[in-house]
Parts: structure tokens; C-alpha cells; sequence
């Protein structure tokens, strides 16, 4: 199998994890949280910032001006499923954007996030 199809094929067999991952401004500090349910899409907001259609204006007005070598993306935490029983991931994923969210307070001065009215 050449290697093209062989990293296609180990892209598919990787498991699809779920967690929280940050977009870290290495030069003035602020950060971005995101929940997503696929970790994999991290490299679609990577794009997204390259081509200049993140809907985050701010972080996009920033990555423009700093460039993308002055931004790293970090997965802070992989969202655990449960065995056994009912698990809504979704829920569990907000639950866990929202505890980062809380212990990080990526607002104003310190962030992009917008304060969530919930």
C-alpha cells in the first residue's frame, strides 16, 4: 500500500474523540475555548483562520495581524464516555466547555469567548 492510502486508512481507524480544545495567542496571552465533538475539526478552524472565514472576529482580526506562527492549538481535556448506560454527549461536552470556560475566563482582555447567557 503506498503511503498516501495508508495515512488515509490510519485517519479513518482513529477513534473520534470529543473534548475541549484552546487556540492560544502565544504573544499576548488571550485564548480561545471550544468544545467539539469531533477533535479532528480542529484542523478545520486552523483553515478557517488561514483563509480568513472564522466567524470569531476578534481572533481573526488577531491572526492577521500576529500571523499563524504566533497561535497554538492545545486539546485541553478529552471528554470521557461512559460504558455503560445512557450517556447524552452533547450535555456532557457543554458541562465540560463550561467548567474550562469558568476556570480559564477567556473574556475581554484575557480571551475571544463571549460570556455564554444561559
Amino acid at each position: 500500500m503506498d503511503r498516501k492510502k495508508e495515512l488515509k486508512q490510519m485517519y479513518k481507524e482513529t477513534a473520534i474523540e470529543a473534548g475541549i480544545y484552546q487556540i492560544k495567542n502565544t504573544i499576548n496571552h488571550k485564548i480561545y475555548i471550544a468544545g467539539t465533538r469531533n477533535l479532528k475539526t480542529i484542523t478545520g478552524k486552523k483553515f478557517q483562520l488561514e483563509t480568513g472565514t472564522n466567524t470569531n472576529k476578534m481572533l481573526q482580526e488577531e491572526w492577521n495581524q500576529f500571523g499563524k506562527d504566533a497561535f497554538v492549538f492545545e486539546v485541553l481535556e478529552v471528554l470521557k464516555k461512559k460504558e455503560e448506560g445512557y450517556f447524552d454527549e452533547k450535555r456532557e461536552l457543554e458541562k465540560l466547555e463550561d467548567k474550562w470556560l469558568e476556570q480559564l475566563q477567556p473574556y475581554g482582555e484575557r480571551g475571544y469567548n463571549l460570556e455564554k447567557t444561559r
